[in-house]
């Protein structure tokens, strides 16, 4: 009998809706709509990661596509397709192709100081990033910078430095960081300097950052040398000086 009530409840479920990922595969939105929230978390950390946009700004554009009825993101067209219970139902699409249709529950859209990093902390996503380790061998501009880029190489000049801090790692022991400060053409970005690493950040040099990993803290994009990032001076401060008094 029990069995009987869930069929009928299964066949009373909308069948037109369809959650599609890039692979193609589609799921009955029936099927997806007794997903929890750990389900859309980790999907819309995984579609910022695959299509490389930065994971606050895809979660904000859909806030004001549910508002506006349509929104982007970078690449990404997302369109708010109307409700389920208290459910709105979301299409992103990239150059008029499918890439998702799924359900995210009113209230979670309505959050404030949301902890994104945490997003990110699934196997799942830590196996996209590692499939999309690519090789960044030019040099990136800071406006193209997107959560969970590896091996990025950039130019910058360095605008502020705070006092290294000891901080505590996640396994137990203590380092020094220092946060700085650079910035291109195109915008600024903190970059989080770690161990030895930590004198290296002079304000007013320019600098070359090699192998860096873009990453988010507290809903902030940062770049960071991990254990294989360089930086070297191209131009310290007074040389900058010297070229600007020559050129006078």
């Amino acid at each position: 009998m029990i069995v009987g009530i869930l069929q009928e409840r299964v066949k009373s479920a909308p069948a037109t809706l369809l959650f599609q990922d890039g692979s193609g595969k589609q799921i009955r939105l029936r099927e997806y709509l007794n997903h929890k929230e750990p389900a859309i978390v980790e999907h819309l950390a995984f579609l910022s990661v695959k299509y490389r946009v930065y994971l606050a700004e895809l979660y904000q554009a859909i806030v004001l596509a549910r508002a506006k009825g349509k929104s982007v993101c970078e690449e990404l067209s997302i369109e708010y397709r109307g409700k389920v219970g208290d459910a709105a139902i979301f299409l992103i699409t990239k150059d008029s192709k499918v890439v998702a249709q799924f359900r995210v529950a009113e209230d979670f859209l309505s959050r404030e100081n949301i902890c994104f990093e945490g997003w990110m902390d699934t196997d799942k996503i830590r196996r996209q990033l590692s499939k999309q380790n690519v090789v960044f061998t030019h040099s990136t501009l800071i406006q193209d910078l997107r959560h969970g880029m590896k091996n990025v190489n950039l130019r910058a000049e360095i605008l502020e430095t705070q006092k290294p801090k000891l901080v505590q790692t996640q396994y137990g022991n203590s380092i020094l960081l220092t946060n700085a400060v650079v910035s291109d053409e195109t915008g600024r970005v903190k970059l989080c300097l770690w161990g030895e690493q930590s004198d290296l950040a002079v304000v007013g040099d320019i600098v070359q950052i090699k192998n860096a990993r873009v990453r988010t803290f507290k809903g902030e994009r940062q770049l960071s040398l991990g254990r294989s990032g360089t930086m070297s001076v191209l131009q310290d401060e007074a040389q900058k000086q010297e070229t600007i008094l020559s050129a006078a």
